[in-house]
């Protein structure tokens, strides 16, 4: 959570960015890795977790549920696991700060116990809405004792102790909440199965199947996906290797391609095929970035060499929202010093994020001199072309309201450094929740933020 003092923060322009680095654990894995851990039988070790405030209060509730967590050092953990169904009683709230993942994840896992459990959060996550995870949780036998107005926390769930499988079609693309209803799943017998008209992030079902979970998921549709968990598995502890994220990686990666002269290496980065609509809609865009020293450990890898790129602006489709829904902000920013418009399709999912995502991408955009257009779930970005020397590029000179949201706060920093003039932000506080170190790693490879 943030302290109560704003840290505002300043980025100017800089010199080339250019190093090898690699950014922290992928957020979403390390959630689902506690998680998963929590509900086996036995010990279960994590590497490369995500030290984030966000991770850490997944890890903490675990610990609340009766789990035994222990950080061990370096991203290695330890997890001693209740089974599923196995969760306790706590003698408190769990506290989930700024975490939608973690509460929505954690949600599911509680309903398909005989538990009851209060879920709370700061006011960015109070605010978000928790009613489209509840909807079929209720209806596999789960129940809201208490919440705020619109289903919002902080929300008291009464877990089903005999929970109901369920076939459940999605009505919005969003892991989360496919998430939530297959780990409730885990407690119901039978086979439980959501469905999906676009198919989103697939680690839930990789790492149930990781874990001896069994889980098939077929095409559905043109985009979709139908996934098939059967219930009252026990699940067998497993090592879990955490790749980098690549939502993480984006901030720096396009730092890289808008400051000239840049040529930086970012280390393992997790390609799966669901998580990167960026990279693409990048590459379309003419970035330079190489795939080096590819893996599959689970989940592919790469080391991904990235250069200074002149970069045009392209036509971004709605289906491939839910490949890159977390990279949207970023990617406006670097949609800002290409030349051309770039249109972004199918956005709505951004309005419900940490904040109205699209609203506060827009207005970062705007104080700093870009023009941007809404017309309804989409958004054009005028480029202002490549930084260059002399008044060339985007003038920036603005003061960013980013909103209670890391995203929103990075974007901007890495914006303001191939600006014309200097960008702030009112507060850096947040950037911790996903992406420890950030500012001292940019400032490693060359950024000037102050």
């Amino acid at each position: 959570m943030s302290p109560a003092a704003p840290t505002p923060l300043t980025a100017r322009r800089s010199g080339p960015i250019a190093g090898q680095i690699r950014v922290p654990g992928d957020k979403s894995i390390s959630h689902r890795a506690l998680i998963l851990g929590a509900m086996t039988v036995g010990e279960t070790t994590i590497s490369g977790l995500l030290e984030g405030e966000d991770v850490l209060n997944t890890a903490k509730a675990m610990g609340a549920l009766g789990a035994k967590v222990e950080r061990l050092g370096d991203g290695n953990w330890r997890i001693h696991g209740v089974g599923v169904g196995g969760f306790a009683q706590p003698t408190g709230p769990l506290d989930f700060g700024n975490s939608g993942t973690g509460c929505r994840l954690a949600i599911g896992a509680v309903a398909g116990c005989g538990i009851t459990v209060t879920f709370d959060g700061d006011a960015s996550l109070r605010s978000r809405p928790m009613r489209r995870v509840l909807d079929p949780l209720e209806k596999m036998g789960a129940r809201v004792v208490s919440a705020a107005d619109g289903g919002r926390l902080p929300l008291t769930l009464k877990g089903a102790s005999d929970p109901l499988p369920l076939e459940y079609e999605s009505p919005v693309p969003s892991a989360q909440l496919k998430s939530a209803v297959l780990l409730a799943g885990l407690a119901a017998p039978g086979a439980t199965t959501v469905i999906e008209a676009e198919a989103t992030r697939d680690h839930t079902e990789k790492l149930l199947k990781h874990f001896g979970a069994k889980i098939v998921s077929k095409p559905y549709g043109d985009h979709g996906r139908r996934i098939t968990l059967q219930g009252q598995p026990e699940l067998s502890p497993a090592h879990v290797a955490v790749p980098a994220d690549p939502s993480s990686a984006a901030f720096p990666l396009v730092a890289a391609l808008i400051v000239p002269g840049s040529d930086l290496t970012l280390h393992s980065v997790m390609l799966n095929p669901l998580r990167t609509g960026l990279f693409m809609t990048l590459r379309e865009m003419g970035a330079s970035i190489e795939e080096l020293d590819k893996k599959d450990e689970g989940e592919e890898t790469a080391n991904l060499r990235v250069r200074t790129s002149t970069l045009k602006g392209v036509d971004v489709p709605a289906a491939r929202a839910p490949s890159m829904i977390d990279e949207y902000l970023i990617l406006a920013v670097a949609a800002a010093f290409a030349e051309g418009d770039t249109r972004m399709r199918g956005l709505k999912e951004l309005r419900v994020k940490e904040s109205d995502r699209l609203e506060a991408t827009a207005e970062m955009l705007r104080v700093n001199g870009v023009r941007v257009d809404i017309e309804g779930d989409d958004m054009i970005v005028h480029g202002k072309g490549p930084s260059g020397l002399g008044a060339t590029g985007v003038p920036g000179g603005g003061e960013v309201k980013t909103h209670m949201d890391h995203r929103i706060a990075m974007s901007a920093l890495m914006m303001g450094l191939a600006s014309i003039n200097a960008v702030r932000i009112d507060d850096s506080a947040f950037i911790a929740t996903s992406f420890p170190g950030f500012v001292e790693l940019m400032r490693g490879l060359g950024a000037d933020l102050s």
